[in-house]
């Protein structure tokens, strides 16, 4: 994967883009934090099931996909989880695999998928796991795309240091690829964020965060809202 996003090390542990000047998670608990954010934000593990399908806006260090899967067999679950992820400046893969060994609860895991990022794998098929990455701007890729999901991790950078990852219209085509009783969640608790979802179709709302984040967006997918693309 090039490197298109520049990185400082924040004490030698926490990533921060240089580009967006933003860390790539939580400066006090990355993993803490996704598992508040995401994991709790979309109802996981209770949701798990078979086949279930989870989509991300912004795959970064891959720590999210790493939380999924480490709560997926931490909770025996069966079958095969989905993930499929939307990125425009993938990391190279030695600052994924130096970001991702800072979490020592996922390093079977991430010690598992390290060949494949150092190969720059898009398609990642394990007994447990199909993993998609979906490179180049969410805004052109993601309108062409023709599957739907059970859950969205919106985890853009910062809305103001990012805006093209939380327009209206983006959060129309995520509203657009989710399942009726689907979910979505964000650790961002901007208004205009909140309309969009809102002004889609979504039931919206706004409840604590992690750490220092007093609040975060989670949303769902009402049952009558007209059917989404076919997987």
């Amino acid at each position: 994967m090039p490197d298109q996003n520049p990185l400082d090390w924040r004490d030698g542990r926490v990533p921060i883009s240089t580009r967006f000047d933003d860390p790539y998670y939580s400066l006090d608990d990355g993993l803490a934090e996704t598992r508040h954010v995401f994991l709790t934000g979309n109802a996981l593990p209770g949701r798990y099931c078979d086949g279930f399908h989870i989509a991300e806006l912004g795959f970064g260090t891959g720590l999210n996909l790493l939380a999924a899967l480490h709560l997926w067999r931490q909770t025996g679950q069966t079958g095969t989880l989905r993930f499929t992820t939307f990125e425009a400046f993938p990391l190279p893969a030695d600052d994924m695999i130096r970001a991702q060994s800072a979490f020592t609860e996922l390093a079977v895991i991430a010690t598992k998928l390290a060949p494949f990022w150092q190969t720059g794998a898009q398609d990642i098929r394990l007994a447990d796991l199909h993993f998609t990455l979906i490179p180049g701007d969410a805004r052109a890729t993601l309108p062409a795309w023709d599957q739907s999901v059970d859950a969205w991790f919106l985890d853009g950078f910062s809305p103001a240091k990012n805006p093209e990852l939380w327009g209206a219209e983006l959060m129309k085509q995520v509203a657009d690829h989710l399942r009726p009783c689907g979910t979505a969640a964000t650790y961002s608790a901007a208004g205009h964020i909140r309309r969009g979802l809102a002004d889609a179709g979504l039931e919206v709302a706004r409840i604590p965060g992690y750490g220092r984040k007093r609040h975060m967006t989670t949303a769902r997918k009402p049952v009558a809202s007209p059917e989404s693309p076919a997987t």
